[in-house]
């Protein structure tokens, strides 16, 4: 059942989960949108890092509703990791793991805010095979499986429409906000305030992943590894044809243990470009 069942989503057949995916954001989060009460958000580590009813609810439904698609399978959500870290490990357990972000910009989802979405990744053994972005008030569902390329809404996307970005112009870079970095972190990300690069902090992270794969945005310099933020992400961007590197020139790995910052980009030069001015070289 588990190997009929990948192959099924590498070929393609990622509808179920879609809908497992819309059904979850109809049912516990649009309905909350713009209508939390105060006593249903909570600070977790700090003022940036806050959690709703609907996070908790939302990871609840994919849960039940993404082991029912894949018997055998488990959940590694943000919700249920911060309740026990132990449940990280699944990541590199044989099962095949669902990576959720129940919703990803919960900041801007508490401030009535558009830029949130939901974050669902299908990996095994460390090893990304499908993952799906859901912005549903923007109504965008990206999607991407491994070998066979990256979607939104259904049309193919290419992180580099059209070629390098235009000769003259700045890189647009979303960075981690200072909140969640070290002081070895901030230095290194004080190497992109040089000419040529315009940073800016980032938002929802799914969403800035979403931006380097349609073309929007040139890169990401992240300082940190959660793979709920991250999955998604970097199987769209690379399936879009762009590239992802950490500072010390390996590729991210969900696993954990990354040398960081890391960078996603639209093509592997801008990579390369980020992580040089990264290392301060």
């Amino acid at each position: 059942m588990i190997d009929e069942f990948l192959d099924h989503v590498l070929a393609g057949g990622t509808t179920e989960v879609e809908e497992a995916i819309r059904k979850a954001a109809a049912a516990e989060i649009t309905p909350r949108f713009r209508q939390l009460a105060a006593h249903e958000v909570v600070e977790k580590n700090g003022p940036h890092d806050l959690v709703t009813v609907a996070d908790q609810a939302a990871e609840a439904h994919l849960t039940a509703s993404l082991t029912a698609l894949l018997p055998g399978s488990v959940v590694v959500g943000e919700e249920a990791v911060h309740a026990d870290p132990m449940v990280y490990d699944a990541i590199q357990g044989d099962a095949p793991v669902w990576i959720v972000d129940p919703v990803d910009g919960t900041r801007q989802f508490v401030h009535g805010e558009s830029g949130f979405c939901t974050l669902v990744a299908l990996a095994r053994r460390g090893e990304l095979l499908a993952s799906w972005t859901y912005a549903p008030v923007l109504d965008e569902m990206a999607v991407a499986v491994r070998g066979r390329g990256a979607t939104l809404n259904g049309a193919p996307i290419r992180s580099a429409r059209s070629g390098a970005p235009t000769d003259g112009a700045d890189l647009q870079v979303a960075t981690s906000h200072p909140d969640y970095t070290t002081d070895d972190q901030k230095r290194a990300l004080l190497g992109l305030d040089v000419e040529g690069v315009r940073p800016r902090p980032c938002g929802s992270a799914g969403l800035e992943y979403l931006a380097v794969a349609r073309g929007d945005l040139d890169a990401t310099a992240f300082s940190w590894e959660y793979a709920w933020d991250h999955a998604a992400g970097l199987l769209l961007v690379t399936e879009a044809g762009g590239a992802h590197t950490t500072i010390a020139g390996e590729p991210f790995r969900i696993t954990g243990g990354n040398a960081l910052p890391f960078t996603a980009a639209r093509d592997q030069a801008t990579a390369e470009r980020i992580r040089t001015l990264l290392r301060g070289r």
